[in-house]
């Protein structure tokens, strides 16, 4: 039976998927400015066995909805929201084994400067990094990044696929293995013949010089890849180690998995070495009537203005005002495709209205509500129906329902033989997901052509 990964799902904001329930007397996620809540977070997972802490991410606020960035910022529906890296080394410090995987757009930072930060974040955790590559959908982060509007949706794909390129010619082939001789004897810390020009000349991008780094455990961070349109899903299946898709129900996100394994396939690679996570909230408790209880009790605290806000950054589209009965149809936008697709394909329809309420708690993804034994057989079928190896897990508060999987499903997931029934050891992230040769990219990886 195989073993399920988990994540935690967090973001450096005050309200991430459940828009609303910072209201919450339990909640404590306007400590998020606090450093002792990120590395108590960070200490509370490792705990627990989860494998990962994965951070979103956003640019801009939300302002599609209703045409203002009011609702949004009234509910504090991912703003404000701070740098998602720059605590990852104090929880690194205060953890062995938990991974970090940070999001961080392509869009707006130059390749040669990110790949320095994602190497360093890799050395201070001893190779417990991924990086989700996303291409940013809100355009007020556009314009206050120095853009009139977004790049179009497939060009910041192309745009994304030198950026790589860029990237593993400096994390692969700049810098030799054994470069680094630290003789002090010789007085030769770097043996210069061993240190290379990356000579890239291209359509975005011109970095003719070597890398600043030495390599890092991984050289290349783990790569998460969230994008699920047509464009993303070839874009993950050529790059990605470990995919995040979201959808209301396994039949959804099936097609997603489906795509991106045909996508890696097509591409040369093992289509059962990429790793794909799906979002889900889990609302545990004792029994299945104390949890429902919990879940009552945050219906009453939620923001459905805020959720649609939310729900307009990801898709483009403005449901302010639209009747709660209308029903929601496609249409192309240069956001986030998957975000309205997940919800006007053939499985149901959906209105305006249920939408509201379904994204309230949870955003895109399902919400499970019951004991331990209940959240297992939810996980369980989700990985059987959907074909997903793992869970992105939101918090509806925080950080109390990561505290709840931790005190009643994931000693569940244990008994079952789903999770590691022992303290794994300290390794890399790489080593621990399963998808690369040891803590180096897999053989079969692109950015593996680039080593010397």
């Amino acid at each position: 039976m195989s073993r399920i990964l988990l994540n935690a799902f967090d973001m450096a904001c005050v309200g991430h998927q459940s828009a609303g329930l910072w209201r919450h007397p339990s909640d404590r996620g306007d400590r998020y400015t606090d450093l002792e809540y990120w590395t108590g977070l960070a200490r509370l997972l490792e705990d627990a066995g989860f494998d990962a802490l994965f951070l979103a991410d956003v640019l801009g606020v939300y302002d599609v909805y209703g045409g203002s960035r009011d609702a949004a910022v009234r509910a504090a529906a991912q703003v404000p929201v701070n740098d998602p890296v720059l605590a990852v080394p104090a929880m690194a410090a205060v953890t062995e084994r938990l991974g970090f995987g940070v999001t961080v757009s392509v869009s707006y930072e130059h390749p040669y400067a990110l790949a320095r930060r994602m190497t360093t974040l890799d050395h201070l955790t001893r190779g417990r990094v991924a990086w989700n590559v996303v291409t940013s959908y809100l355009d007020s982060a556009a314009r206050n990044l120095g853009r009139s509007s977004q790049v179009p949706h497939d060009q910041r794909y192309d745009m994304a696929e030198e950026y790589l390129q860029v990237c593993y010619k400096l994390w692969e082939g700049s810098w030799e293995d054994g470069a680094v001789v630290r003789d002090r004897a010789a007085g030769v810390f770097t043996d210069p013949s061993k240190v290379h020009d990356v000579a890239h000349h291209g359509e975005w991008f011109d970095v003719p010089g070597p890398f600043l780094c030495e390599p890092s455990p991984q050289r290349t961070p783990v790569i998460f890849q969230a994008g699920a349109s047509p464009r993303g899903a070839a874009f993950a299946g050529t790059h990605a180690e470990a995919v995040f898709v979201s959808g209301p129900s396994p039949a959804v996100v099936r097609r997603s998995v489906d795509a991106v394994r045909e996508q890696a396939a097509a591409a040369g690679r093992d289509p059962s070495s990429v790793k794909v996570f799906t979002m889900l909230t889990a609302i545990a408790g004792e029994t299945d009537a104390a949890a429902r209880a919990t879940f009552d009790e945050y219906l009453q605290l939620v923001s459905p203005e805020a959720a649609l806000a939310l729900f307009g950054g990801w898709s483009g589209v403005d449901l302010a005002g639209a009747p709660v009965d209308e029903k929601l149809e496609y249409v192309a936008t240069d956001s986030t495709r998957s975000a309205l697709a997940s919800f006007t394909g053939p499985d149901r329809d959906w209105t305006v209205g249920e939408l509201a309420e379904f994204v309230t708690v949870g955003g895109r993804g399902p919400v499970v509500v019951g004991s331990g034994a209940t959240v297992a057989d939810e996980l369980e079928r989700w990985v059987a129906e959907a074909g997903v190896d793992g869970f992105n897990l939101a918090y509806a508060v925080t950080p109390g329902t990561f505290e709840d999987v931790a005190t009643h499903v994931v000693p569940e997931l244990r008994k079952r033989g789903r999770l590691s029934p022992e303290t794994p050891s300290p390794a890399t992230l790489r080593e621990r997901l399963g998808t690369g040769d040891g803590p180096r990219l897999a053989a079969s990886h692109p950015g593996s052509a680039y080593r010397r």
